[in-house]
C-alpha cells in the first residue's frame, strides 16, 4: 500500500517505525485545514504560520506516543490549537490582519462580490472583538464543526464551560451580526434572545462559502 492510500493512523505508525516519508504525507493531507484553524484563531498570517510550524514539529516528535484513542485529525487539531494559545499567551498581542475570504478548495458562489466582501469583513471584525476564551471555542464549534464534547477535549476544559463561552460569544456576535439575517433589522439586537445561538448567522458566513 502506498503512503497516499494509507490511513492517517497507518501513517502515524509508519512514521513512529522510522518511515521517513509517512509524516510528510500526513502533513500534505491536513496542512490546509490546520492552517485555517491557526489563521482563524490568531488572525495574523505570520503568527499562524509560526504556530503551525511549531505544531507540526510537536506532532512529529510526539507521534510515537499516539495511541489512537481519538482520530488523527482531532489529535492534530489539539496540537495546533495549543500551539496557537501558547503564542497568544507569550505575545499577549492581538493583530488585526484580516482572514482569507475562503478556505482552500472551497467553491465560489455567484453572489454580489462587494456585498459578500462586506459581510466577511463584518464577521471578521466581530470575531476579533471577542475575548480569546470565547473566540476559540466558537471557531471550533461554529466554524470547524466540532461537537461540544470534542471541543472540550481539544481545549482541556469542561463541556459546560464550552457551552457557556459559546453562548456568551454568540450573544455578543448577534448584537453586531443580527442584521445579516434581516437586512432591515437594527444591528443592535437584544442579547437575551440569542444566548442559545438561534439568531446567529448561518455557519457558511464564517467560512466565506
Amino acid at each position: 500500500m502506498t503512503a497516499a492510500a494509507s490511513s492517517d493512523a497507518d501513517l502515524i505508525a509508519a512514521h513512529a517505525a522510522g518511515d521517513q516519508h509517512a509524516f510528510a504525507e500526513l502533513v500534505r493531507r491536513h496542512r490546509d485545514r490546520m492552517w485555517a484553524v491557526a489563521l482563524r484563531t490568531l488572525r495574523d498570517p505570520e503568527e499562524a504560520a509560526d504556530a503551525l510550524q511549531e505544531a507540526f514539529i510537536s506532532a512529529f516528535r510526539a507521534a510515537g506516543s499516539f495511541r489512537a484513542e481519538s482520530q488523527v485529525t482531532t489529535w492534530l487539531h489539539r496540537i495546533v490549537v495549543n500551539a496557537c494559545l501558547d503564542r497568544v499567551r507569550r505575545k499577549q498581542a492581538r493583530p488585526t490582519v484580516p482572514l482569507p475570504e475562503a478556505g482552500p478548495g472551497e467553491p465560489v458562489t455567484p453572489r454580489d462580490a462587494m456585498a459578500e466582501r462586506e459581510t466577511h469583513l463584518v464577521v471578521r471584525t466581530a470575531l476579533a472583538e471577542l475575548s480569546e476564551e470565547q473566540r476559540v471555542p466558537i471557531v471550533l464549534v461554529d466554524v470547524e464543526g466540532y461537537s461540544v464534547a470534542e471541543t472540550a477535549k481539544l481545549l482541556g476544559i469542561a463541556e459546560g464551560t464550552v457551552k457557556s463561552r459559546c453562548a456568551r460569544g454568540r450573544a455578543k456576535l448577534a448584537k453586531v451580526l443580527g442584521h445579516l439575517r434581516n437586512p432591515d433589522a437594527d444591528a443592535n439586537v437584544p442579547g437575551g434572545a440569542v444566548a442559545d445561538g438561534r439568531d446567529m448567522p448561518h455557519r457558511r458566513h464564517w467560512e466565506g462559502r
